[in-house]
């Protein structure tokens, strides 16, 4: 996978993250666009809410904070902008949603090469330090549908 190096286009972002109230540190990313100008949108506050061991942590629901709210940039869903990178090693930042054209607020990270995800869902970012801080959400217990037990929060986000 191929992400630029930091740019306007190309911004270096980061997420302070911490699990059960304790700071756990911090994931840097590359991503390719991800706002609109103007739109003040951001992840702190918010959680990763799912974690699949061996396949992905997801978060970004800035809304009810479970996996059920949606929002976006745009003030509703989207389409996928491109299939172009795909998901083929762990630390990549993709879209979730629920289909085509359902695109919102909320993302998960890779734990592993996903390839059967591509195609379908659209890689927009990597991790460019701190693959641990990924393996210790990735960690966290679950219970019913994959859902955290202990509350793992974006304590502070931005732009580097």
């Amino acid at each position: 996978m191929v992400v630029a190096n930091s740019s306007p286009v190309n911004p270096m972002v980061f997420f302070d993250d911490s699990i059960g109230g304790q700071e756990v540190g911090r994931m840097q990313f590359y991503t390719e666009v991800f706002r609109k100008d103007g739109v003040p949108i951001g992840y702190k506050g918010s959680t990763f809410h799912r974690v699949i061991k061996d396949f992905m942590i997801q978060g970004g629901d800035f809304v009810n904070g479970d996996g059920t709210g949606v929002t976006s940039i745009y003030w509703g869903l989207f389409a996928y902008k491109n299939f172009k990178l795909g998901h083929s090693a762990p630390g990549l930042l993709s879209m979730a949603n629920s289909g085509p054209s359902t695109n919102g607020c909320q993302f998960f990270i890779t734990c592993s090469k996903c390839d059967w995800l591509d195609g379908k869902l659209m890689v927009f970012g990597k991790i460019t330090d701190a693959l641990l801080v990924m393996r210790k959400i990735e960690n966290v217990p679950t219970g019913p549908n994959n859902m955290t037990k202990l509350l793992v929060v974006i304590s502070q986000c931005g732009e580097i």
